[in-house]
């Protein structure tokens, strides 16, 4: 995929598009015939496989199972329509016959959903991976490093370009236990009309099984476990799974915004102590020869910008999810979703791109803190506190005296 109005969005690849959304839908699909087959529920040869369904919708059919999503106001049903049609044709009748029985079209949707967040944070979690290391060598590189400490945009106490670094990585680090927990608990939805699952209680009954509650449950947990996902009891209207996604989501776009946020400001031409790693065609200006824009900071400050609006719809969608199935609280959600994470792992990767090519200049950063008025002052004003001098010693008026505790700062998070 690529979108002209989003630059880079071609990075998170096939994500969330109308084909793995289709693997989604058709994975449950058949991973629910399989287990009604299983418990005696459906005949033997009512088993289809994700493969099997997969084959029988062509790239050909996702425009026309999008115009067709309209008339029920989801995709499960034209969908269906599709499989079943194209079963009888290749004489699966039995299969088409017991396809999606005792499920609705949200469990439907919402696994395939759910199927997609987890592609989104195992990207994350590579692009988090790189982030760390990469981070953590800048830290400790830089542990030493003199630069001027910035508070309200002005000149502070004097830092390390060390320190600056070891923050970006602490949030990177709480993002990634954000997302890695997030993923961790990504649960099944199977919950049938209106989240009791009576349909396939009423069939195990039918069938003569002498515990049909008993069977139905442990058909969900198989399920959930053939598709890699938790068993859950029904979620319909507690859309918890959904803003948990989406909450490690914006936490991720909030600690690339950090770092972004730092860069744009130290790539400035009057500062100039960074720079962000060069390839052709990059950072370049319409009509000013002269530029180098900090492109993979502006890109991903866009993302910082848009994707906490996205996580807050997901909240107000779980708000408004009422009754026993949600009307149009749940239909919001779906393209939410789909932009709030491909936004994330774009901005993920030019975040990982962004700090492992990162130009340092040491030198500046030094000759600046150095050169700079008043980075002692609150050191004084200690020493005025206690009646003591300010310090005459030979070094004294070198701003690398008083960098506190940014050695154990710098330890700490870079421990793994």
């Amino acid at each position: 995929m690529s979108d002209l109005l989003w630059p880079g969005d071609e990075r998170a690849g096939t994500l969330f598009d109308a084909r793995s959304m289709v693997e989604g839908m058709v994975a449950l699909e058949a991973a629910w015939s399989s287990g009604l087959v299983d418990h005696g529920l459906a005949p033997a040869d009512a088993a289809v496989t994700s493969a099997e369904l997969e084959a029988l919708v062509t790239a050909a059919d996702l425009d026309g199972l999008a115009l067709a999503a309209e008339g029920g106001g989801n995709p499960v049903i034209p969908l269906l329509h599709v499989l079943r049609t194209r079963l009888v044709a290749a004489d699966r009748t039995e299969a088409a016959r017991w396809l999606h029985r005792g499920l609705t079209s949200q469990d439907v949707v919402d696994t395939a959903v759910v199927l997609c967040c987890a592609t989104a944070l195992r990207r994350l979690e590579i692009e988090f991976s790189s982030q760390v290391d990469a981070l953590t060598a800048l830290a400790d590189a830089h542990r030493g490093t003199l630069m001027v400490g910035r508070t309200l945009t002005q000149h502070a106490v004097p830092t390390t370009f060390g320190a600056k670094a070891a923050g970006w990585l602490a949030g990177v680090v709480d993002a990634r236990a954000t997302a890695v927990f997030a993923h961790s608990v990504l649960p099944v939805q199977l919950g049938g009309a209106a989240g009791t699952l009576a349909g396939t209680v009423e069939l195990a009954r039918l069938r003569g099984v002498r515990d049909p509650v008993r069977t139905t449950v442990a058909l969900t947990d198989e399920v959930a476990a053939a598709l890699g996902l938790q068993a859950s009891p029904p979620w319909h209207t507690s859309r918890f799974p959904l803003t948990r996604v989406g909450d490690a989501l914006a936490t991720a776009t909030s600690a690339f915004g950090h770092i972004a946020s730092d860069v744009v400001t130290l790539t400035r031409p009057e500062i100039r102590e960074v720079g962000e790693p060069t390839a052709p065609g990059r950072g370049g200006s319409s009509t000013m020869p002269q530029k180098q824009n900090p492109v993979l900071a502006v890109l991903v400050r866009r993302a910082v910008i848009t994707n906490p609006g996205l996580a807050a719809t997901l909240h107000t969608a779980a708000g408004l999810a009422n009754d026993e199935r949600p009307d149009g609280a749940w239909h919001a959600e779906w393209a939410t979703l789909r932009d709030l994470a491909r936004r994330t792992v774009v901005a993920a990767a030019h975040t990982t791109e962004l700090v492992r090519g990162l130009r340092v200049d040491a030198a500046g950063m030094v000759a600046r803190a150095r050169a700079a008025d008043g980075l002692l002052a609150e050191r004084d004003a200690v020493h005025a506190l206690l009646d003591e001098p300010a310090p005459t010693a030979p070094g004294s008026d070198d701003p690398s005296s008083y960098l506190g505790v940014i050695d154990p700062i710098v330890d700490r998070r870079i421990t793994p």
